[in-house]
């Protein structure tokens, strides 16, 4: 996996949690993984085609879930039902999206697939590649997980 294709998704991720929370997002512990294994409840996978293909996995804790979506839409939630799922797999959207930009201007076409909520923890997902990469993102109140499974698909 090369820097560039990191990159996007990594910056994308802190620039959306700037701009729609004023969260600043922070590198915990990066490292690679043999599987994407989930510990936390809500998570978004997002597929990526094209130059690029494989997968963005945003894995979050229920509290910060919740927070989000209330953040997102000035209403109070005690659990992960429909509405704070799929506002989280908007979220991974926007972020995916944006970061499809940034792959762009590195010269790789590539574009997203809609995002497949799965709730519930220790859930394990399937990836593109042998390798895959975990990033721990954290704010100052919470920490999440983002793994990318991608691989070049260039001719």
């Amino acid at each position: 996996m090369k820097v560039e294709q990191v990159n996007p998704i990594y910056s994308a991720s802190k620039e959306v949690f700037r701009n729609m929370f004023g969260w600043e997002l922070k590198r915990g512990e990066l490292k690679m993984v043999e599987d994407i294994v989930s510990k936390n409840a809500a998570n978004v996978t997002i597929g990526v085609t094209g130059d690029i293909k494989g997968v963005f996995l945003f894995s979050f804790p229920e509290n910060m879930a919740l927070d989000i979506v209330r953040e997102m839409s000035g209403m109070e939630f005690n659990e992960i039902d429909k509405f704070v799922a799929s506002a989280m797999g908007e979220l991974a959207n926007i972020i995916s999206g944006n970061a499809m930009n940034e792959y762009f201007q590195n010269k790789y076409n590539c574009d997203i697939v809609p995002p497949q909520i799965s709730v519930g923890e220790n859930k394990t997902f399937s990836s593109a590649s042998d390798e895959v990469l975990k990033i721990n993102l954290k704010t100052s109140d919470y920490s999440f997980d983002l793994y990318i499974s991608v691989n070049e698909n260039k001719q």
